[in-house]
């Protein structure tokens, strides 16, 4: 199934309104086997902005395609250069409260799994495992041509060789990596080839409008069958290939629970939405979590 290319998407006024109250989180994660759902709003207060919420970097930037980069050597070379750029600002994010929190939940033995949309690997800094990155990570190289697959810091390297010098300043960064840069400052910045096979070399991301692997998708398919209830964090699911999962787990009778501040494409699925900042949620949620049973009632109605 190919990842459709939405960039927007407009919230119908039918939409069930937001909360304050993280209190059915609590008692989602209290039960156990939540599988956990997040996007790029997890990952804003790290650093690395989001496409679609406030100051979004759609605003000023089209993500690059599966085919444009296949087909187009300049469109290619363009990506290289601001994702080079981008990379070096990208590997020295840390962590956010609310990748530890997940992190966290998971060492309880709460969850039943992490399916990420985000291609920045926090979650697994923060100390997440077993998480299934549906997009993939920037941090592995593939070659188109032969399939080897390598680490990032090697081609970051042979990068940094072939464009001494290259420091542009960029107008800012977005969640695939990519820093925003005109074709002047682009300038004849050179791309190295594959050192097995001469190939062109690709990020091992999913690219909009390039397939999922299958049998990733296989595979998270069956950790929300397995698992109890979903919680998205930080996702507008305005594409496809994290919506699917929410219309599964609605379909099967499973209760989906959202934290985002604005509304999302499964909101009309979800059992609420939870309209604050990530990073204050799951800090109060994992904050009434560790407290005794009898006092977690008294505090839902504090936000």
């Amino acid at each position: 199934m190919r990842m459709r290319p939405t960039l927007s998407w407009t919230p119908p006024e039918d939409l069930p309104p937001g909360t304050v109250d993280p209190g059915p989180v609590v008692d989602a994660l209290s039960t156990g086997g939540v599988l956990v759902l997040s996007g790029a709003g997890i990952s804003t207060e790290s650093g690395i902005p989001d496409y679609r919420g406030d100051g979004g970097s759609l605003s000023r930037h089209t993500p690059m395609t599966y085919q444009d980069f296949v087909g187009d050597a300049h469109a290619r070379r363009r990506y290289w250069a601001r994702s080079h750029l981008g990379w070096r600002t990208f590997r020295r994010a840390h962590p956010n409260a609310g990748h530890r929190a997940v992190a966290a939940f998971g060492a309880q033995g709460l969850l039943a799994g992490v399916i990420t949309q985000n291609v920045d690997g926090l979650h697994q800094a923060a100390g997440s495992e077993d998480v299934v990155e549906l997009h993939g990570s920037l941090a592995r190289i593939m070659c188109l041509t032969c399939g080897t697959m390598s680490p990032r810091r090697e081609l970051a390297e042979r990068l940094e060789a072939v464009n001494e010098g290259f420091a542009p300043v960029a107008a800012g960064l977005n969640p695939d990596g990519d820093a925003d840069l005109t074709d002047e400052q682009v300038g004849d910045f050179q791309v190295v080839p594959c050192t097995i096979c001469g190939g062109v070399l690709k990020p091992d991301v999913v690219f909009f409008g390039e397939n999922v692997p299958p049998d990733r998708v296989a595979h998270c398919r069956r950790l929300v069958d397995e698992a109890a209830s979903l919680l998205v964090l930080g996702s507008s699911l305005t594409v496809m290939s994290g919506l699917r999962f929410v219309r599964q787990a609605a379909q099967a009778g499973k209760p989906v629970l959202i934290v985002n501040r604005d509304p999302t494409r499964g909101d009309r699925y979800a059992l609420t939405r939870v309209a604050l900042p990530l990073g204050t949620v799951l800090t109060t949620v994992a904050e009434r979590l560790s407290s005794p049973p009898e006092h977690r009632a008294t505090a839902r109605t504090r936000p």
